[in-house]
């Protein structure tokens, strides 16, 4: 089993506690985990990226070539499609539906989703799932319960994961985000 994913979104946004829950949940499945990150400018707005491999043999590199991208997990449609060369011909895109719009030539969203149509794709509108669980900031989960399908894991183990990352948060907090992954992941499930 092998399988190599890209993280993508705009600092804030949650991109790297998406990536450490599935570093927690493959680990907990016994799996080997190899995982580089990209910060930029992301308390500016900026891009922020994750390259996870997971297999259950050795890894010897956390980046991930062009073309062998098994999915792309977006929290926002535009870097979605950034990464878009790094996605294997039978890869998925998981993105979530609003856009950041965080520069001036930012692209129509008509062309944006018109782009991600050509691409085997599921498009979630997280934020309002997220807030149906009673915050916007559960939105990345959200994401997450829509990409872990793909991901070859037990989703056990996310609610596992999930509720040893956000312990200390409290039990109302594990609980929001654990209910947001499961609507995340009824939804993939239904598209």
């Amino acid at each position: 089993m092998n399988k190599n994913c890209i993280i993508a979104g705009v600092g804030g946004q949650g991109i790297l506690t998406i990536a450490a829950i599935i570093d927690i949940a493959a680990i907990k499945h016994n799996l080997f985990v190899k995982q580089a990150e990209v910060h930029g400018m992301s308390q500016r707005g900026g891009a922020v990226e994750s390259h996870i491999r997971i297999s259950d043999s050795e890894i010897f590199s956390d980046l991930i070539p062009s073309g062998q991208a098994d999915c792309i997990i977006a929290t926002e449609p535009l870097e979605a499609l950034r990464y878009v060369p790094f996605l294997k011909k039978n890869g998925m895109i998981i993105s979530a539906q609003k856009p950041f719009i965080n520069c001036d030539n930012y692209p129509e969203e008509e062309k944006l989703f018109s782009e991600l149509k050509n691409y085997s794709s599921i498009i979630v509108d997280a934020e309002k799932l997220a807030l149906q669980n009673g915050s916007i900031k559960a939105t990345n989960t959200v994401i997450l319960g829509a990409a872990a399908p793909f991901l070859d894991i037990p989703e056990t183990l996310f609610a596992e994961a999930i509720s040893h990352f956000f312990a200390a948060k409290g039990k109302q907090i594990v609980s929001m985000n654990i209910s947001a992954f499961n609507d995340g992941l009824a939804y993939s499930k239904k598209n």
